[in-house]
């Protein structure tokens, strides 16, 4: 087995491959409720977004230097007082699936969150991906409610799984 890294990903170095990754997801799974393949000028406004908002785009690399997995997490709603919860999202290569990158993404996202000090981390999980929902399960995050039938792709109705994660952050919150 070839050696793995976690990396910070960066547009320069990753966009075509978390490009690729997303894409992939979008045309053969359930994964993004999104229809059509995203373009490069997405990745530049979607990193845009990552580096204004200090959110962390975590990667993980094998020892060529391909990204297999990556995952990030960004503002859960835009009001003020959820400044300590933010929504997440992990995806795999499809080659790469069911060898632990997932969990491996998701630790460094917690252990990100915990050193940004925040609070919650949510994840949005079709609740049909029990890969997904077996994953978060695993690391300790709670299932806190389904909205069913918001979506609609692959010509079926999708419900949306939130699962939740509390952390002994932050310190001292504060209002405002």
């Amino acid at each position: 087995m070839s050696e793995h890294k976690i990396v910070q990903c960066t547009f320069e170095r990753h966009a075509p491959a978390i490009l690729d990754i997303l894409n992939d997801a979008i045309v053969n799974s359930t994964a993004l409720y999104d229809y059509k393949p995203r373009q490069m000028q997405n990745m530049v406004s979607w990193f845009e977004v990552k580096r204004a908002g200090n959110f962390p785009v975590i990667g993980i690399e094998d020892a060529q230097g391909t990204l297999l997995a990556f995952g990030s997490y960004g503002t859960f709603r835009a009001f003020p007082a959820y400044k300590y919860t933010v929504e997440h999202s992990v995806y795999v290569h499809k080659d790469h699936r069911g060898h632990g990158l997932g969990a491996q993404v998701m630790q460094a996202l917690i252990a990100a969150a915990r050193e940004n000090q925040l609070h919650v981390l949510m994840g949005a999980i079709d609740a049909s991906n029990a890969g997904s929902i077996a994953l978060h399960e695993r690391l300790g995050f709670k299932h806190v409610g389904t909205l069913p039938q918001v979506g609609f792709k692959f010509g079926r109705w999708l419900d949306l799984a939130f699962y939740q994660l509390l952390l002994d952050t932050p310190t001292n919150p504060v209002d405002g």
